[in-house]
């Protein structure tokens, strides 16, 4: 957190106090969004959510997401409020409250980070691959390589938008991971291409 984030929210210092909340991993992510120290609406979440979590942790569907503002408020862990739009209409915003920054930092400081889980359905189908045409899996390879380089560019914006926000340090160099790890990606399709042309050759695998 920026200076200028903690100036805005008073938070106690001594973590030994604070009592962890028993919430699932989304709700973290939640309030994690909400812990940059911005009133955020549900919609506001879910597009910060789009932009840079769905690359590495979450994609959230919109229910989910107020589903766990209502657990988080439920908690005293964040507050909302009603703010008036031009359309006439108000607009529910959240914002973390001190107890909510604390429950943050302690899960922060006094949690492990799970294990990854990939769930990766190109290495599915290549490992099905005795019951494909090689030429399907050359196609399906070439797909998964188009797409990732679309979500590459979308990282990289990701990257460039969180290097003009000074409280974003953090946030950029998880984009900056990001772009590495899909540019990895791309190339290890590559090997897997070349894998193939060795596999049809008889020549095996190493």
């Amino acid at each position: 957190m920026t200076s200028e984030s903690a100036a805005n929210i008073d938070s106690a210092s001594d973590l030994s106090t604070v009592e962890l909340p028993d919430i699932p991993a989304t709700a973290w992510a939640v309030l994690g969004l909400l812990g940059f120290g911005r009133e955020l609406s549900g919609y506001d979440i879910k597009q910060w959510a789009d932009a840079i979590l769905r690359f590495f942790y979450w994609s959230p569907a919109t229910s989910q997401i107020y589903t766990e503002l209502r657990r988080l408020q439920d908690r005293s862990l964040i507050v909302s409020r009603d703010v008036p739009r031009a359309d006439g209409r108000d607009k529910r915003v959240y914002r973390i409250t001190p107890t909510g920054i604390d429950a943050l930092e302690k899960w922060q400081a006094e949690t492990d980070a799970e294990p990854p889980i990939l769930k990766h359905g190109l290495l599915l189908r290549i490992w099905l691959g005795h019951l494909a045409q090689p030429d399907r899996l050359r196609e399906q390879i070439r797909v998964h390589q188009e797409r990732l380089r679309l979500e590459l560019a979308a990282a990289l914006l990701s990257e460039e938008r969180a290097h003009d926000q000074p409280e974003w340090a953090y946030p950029e160099l998880v984009a900056r991971w990001t772009c590495r790890r899909i540019e990895s990606e791309i190339r290890l399709a590559d090997d897997m291409l070349a894998d193939l042309d060795d596999l049809a050759a008889g020549s095996g695998i190493d």
